[in-house]
């Protein structure tokens, strides 16, 4: 991961760093190879209990890279379409990888977050921001349509209104207006202040049950993709599969002699 990404570790939080700077933290085929690839370790990972993603430079990312991204035009044959449209689904499921892993993914924003970086960030669980911070659902800008996950995931974030406004005008918007429509669950003054605030909430959460969390998070998303009776039939089989279980004992037992619990994820 040394040239779109470095991944450091503090306790059971990972974090990965948007690490290309130099080129804005733009995205490339590589970035997203990595990026799956990173998340298929997290997910697999024990000790992994939280993830975070955060950006070096002054720009989160700038989004697709358009130099890079020439290779797209091609010859306009049926042959040509046929390949592109594969190219699409293997980059679309590179940032589905981000919600398939089962740790939760906290978003922390500074700068300027374009395009496919909003398709990464509606991939993640939470999302917090520096007041610099400003996106931007660029595509229809340059011609295209968003197709990595903004316009399936984000009407569920911040509903149909503002996310046809956004899609459609292609405009700026602020980490204010984010937090507003609730794209953002927390704003901070600045990168110095977000990421302690960011590392202080995924080490909160790092420190509850693992399964519980895990599990939370897949009913969540669960519950979204196919409605309340579903959702609530698979979060009784998820709950009559793990209960009781050695945290849950571990839990009830820390509370009555009045100690930190120690959870294991078993």
């Amino acid at each position: 991961m040394e040239e779109n990404f470095r991944s450091e570790r503090d306790g059971n939080v990972a974090w990965l760093v948007l690490n290309r700077p130099e080129k804005r933290n733009s995205m490339t085929d590589e970035f997203f190879t990595e990026l799956a690839e990173s998340f298929r370790c997290f997910d697999a990972d024990p000790e992994v209990r939280t993830v975070v993603i955060r950006a070096e430079g002054p720009v989160f990312t700038a989004g697709l890279d358009l130099v890079a991204a020439q290779s797209l035009i091609g010859d306009g044959s049926a042959a040509y379409r046929a390949g592109l449209q594969k190219r699409i689904l293997a980059v679309q499921d590179s940032i589905s990888a981000v919600e398939r892993c089962r740790k939760p993914v906290i978003a922390a924003v500074h700068g300027r977050c374009i395009g496919g970086g909003v398709d990464l960030l509606s991939a993640c669980d939470i999302r917090m921001a520096a007041r610099d911070a400003v996106f931007s659902i660029r595509e229809t800008r340059i011609g295209i349509i968003a197709d990595l996950g903004t316009l399936q995931r984000l009407p569920h974030i911040i509903g149909h209104g503002w996310t046809g406004e956004l899609a459609l005008t292609g405009r700026d918007f602020t980490a204010e207006e984010a937090l507003k429509m609730g794209f953002l669950t927390r704003l901070c003054e600045n990168r110095e202040a977000l990421l302690k605030e960011a590392g202080g909430l995924a080490a909160e959460i790092a420190g509850l049950p693992p399964l519980a969390v895990q599990g939370t998070k897949e009913v969540l998303t669960q519950g979204r993709d196919q409605g309340v009776g579903p959702g609530l039939a698979y979060v009784a089989q998820k709950n009559a599969a793990q209960i009781p279980s050695e945290d849950m004992v571990e839990a009830v037992t820390a509370f009555l002699e009045k100690r930190k619990p120690a959870f294991k994820g078993r």
